[in-house]
């Protein structure tokens, strides 16, 4: 099992998976309407990767949040 990046990483992962999940939006639907590789998204929502500035702005638009909620207190 990959290890978890950081706990920052696994927050903001939580908070994607969430938002998604709020959303009723597939990995593969979110990742075609962020333009970030679906498999990605699945590693950033499980922790194991930590998202650039530019993947949590591109995901928090596609999902129609501010990025900020994604980022916010972490």
């Amino acid at each position: 099992m990959p290890k978890v990046h950081s706990p920052a990483a696994q927050e903001i992962g939580r908070r994607v998976r969430s938002a998604r999940n709020q959303r009723k939006v597939s990995l593969e639907d979110l990742g075609h309407l962020s333009d970030v590789n679906w498999t990605t998204i699945g590693k950033i929502e499980r922790g194991v990767s930590s998202p650039s500035v530019e993947s949590v702005v591109r995901i928090a638009a596609a999902l129609e949040i501010d990025p900020g909620t994604l980022i916010s207190g972490v």
